[in-house]
């Protein structure tokens, strides 16, 4: 294919080499004489291992081309790379002056090709800004169509400083945003032969997916080094500790846990998390990452109790009262704190939880209901269809996929569903649907 990439630094040189080691004809632009020298010598721009002798080899083998002009690269190629720079202003807002100018440049350039032209962003970009500013350039200064006469992507870029060739040719997945089908062909065409999976996605979510990708890779770095400080407050080695909290791949370094919904609750997070704020505090050592997790905990409650709130309505159904599905363990459950704001608020509560009930009948967790939070106690339904009936505000907080599949039969068109689970099919809920932050 013939590729035009704009913008040689880190990742244009590296995707520049690659692309035209893998077969590619490829035209470098960037307003730098000094980098379009040294490619044309055979050297690189950027210092990174295998770099040097990968760029002198497609210097040599004349599919490697660079050029100041944006007109010259989009006329001969069919796919452009954007890779130019986005840095932090001094407030901490995107500079996003290099990618505005060229869109600009861009759209006059295809203004002039009567051939189809596919645009790839790479730089990294604030959600919703190709298809908001940078769309926006392009079909005012070319006079043409995106999704007729040019195709936008979004294609996250994952390379490391040190290791690019190596991350190049084995990715972890490709991720492309784009809105045709014709795009992603284009784009397997490039990419479909790399290891990992193809993911065809929205613009949007391929710039968002970027942003977390990297700060998931800070928050990581910055657990471990707080688990090393407090384990230097007790004495404890830990590269032992990290190596046995790595071992763990069913729930330590894997999906669980990684997946929206409700606060977390429950008789070990909260408690343990106190617990070690305390050492830190008796050993004055600072966790300020770890030390703001219940906060942030508690501020994830007060979204769902905002919404619920804003509906207006003092008669509201509960099912569920239990930190999680299949247990009937109240202690430091999310969803007893929100029944007491609720309750506190001046909210008429009907509660239903079906392992709650059994569990009151039988006197497991009786003293705990009794004793810690009677008045809840005194507003539990033995009665699914009950609670359904008379409230139209009904709380999804249980999971439980049977105890689901009833509330969904209940629902009528004058119901407003909060869901805190995460339904599947949201589409089958009959009336109003509410996500916790979905």
């Amino acid at each position: 294919m013939n590729i035009s990439i704009f913008g040689l630094g880190y990742v244009g040189a590296v995707s520049l080499a690659c692309l035209a080691r893998d077969g590619n004809t490829v035209i470098g632009v960037d307003i730098d004489p000094v980098k379009l020298q040294l490619i044309m010598d055979g050297r690189s721009p950027v210092i990174e291992e295998g770099m040097p002798e990968l760029m002198a080899a497609m210097a040599a083998s004349g599919r490697v081309q660079v050029t100041q002009d944006v007109q010259q690269a989009v006329n001969q190629t069919e796919v452009s790379f954007i890779c130019v720079g986005t840095p932090s202003q001094a407030n901490g807002s995107q500079d996003q002056t290099a990618v505005l100018r060229l869109a600009e440049q861009l759209g006059k350039a295809l203004a002039s090709k009567s051939t189809h032209h596919t645009i790839v962003f790479r730089s990294t970009l604030l959600p919703g800004t190709v298809e908001g500013k940078l769309k926006t350039l392009l079909e005012q200064h070319s006079d043409k169509k995106d999704g007729v006469d040019f195709d936008i992507c979004f294609q996250p870029e994952f390379l490391r400083e040190g290791s690019s060739i190596k991350d190049y040719d084995n990715p972890p997945f490709t991720i492309v945003g784009a809105n045709t089908e014709r795009a992603h062909q284009q784009m397997q065409r490039l990419f479909g032969h790399l290891p990992g999976q193809y993911h065809k996605t929205d613009v949007k979510t391929a710039e968002t997916v970027k942003y977390f990708c990297n700060i998931f890779h800070a928050l990581k770095i910055t657990f471990a080094n707080e688990v090393a400080r407090l384990c230097e407050g007790l004495a404890v080695d830990p590269f032992k500790v990290m190596d046995l909290v790595c071992a763990d791949k069913q729930l330590n370094i894997s999906t669980a846990y990684l997946k929206p919904g409700f606060a977390f609750g429950g008789s070990c997070l909260p408690k343990d998390l106190r617990a070690m704020q305390y050492v830190a505090k008796q050993a004055d050592i600072q966790i300020p990452m770890l030390g703001h997790v219940l906060s942030s905990n508690h501020i994830h409650l007060q979204q769902a109790c905002k919404k619920i709130l804003a509906l207006g309505c003092r008669q509201i159904g509960m099912i569920g009262l239990s930190f999680k599905s299949g247990t009937d363990d109240l202690r430091e459950s999310p969803l007893v704190d929100l029944a007491e704001y609720l309750i506190g608020k001046g909210m008429q509560l009907s509660i239903y939880d079906p392992e709650v009930n059994l569990s009151r009948l039988l006197g497991a967790n009786k003293k705990y209901i009794e004793e810690s939070i009677p008045h809840i106690g005194q507003l539990m339904s033995e009665d699914v269809a009950a609670v359904l009936a008379n409230n139209s505000v009904i709380i999804l907080g249980l999971n439980d996929k049977a105890l689901v599949e009833q509330v969904l039969a209940g629902l009528t068109a004058e119901h407003t569903l909060v869901d805190l689970v995460h339904l599947k099919q949201p589409e089958q809920v009959k009336g109003k649907y509410i996500g916790m932050c979905w």
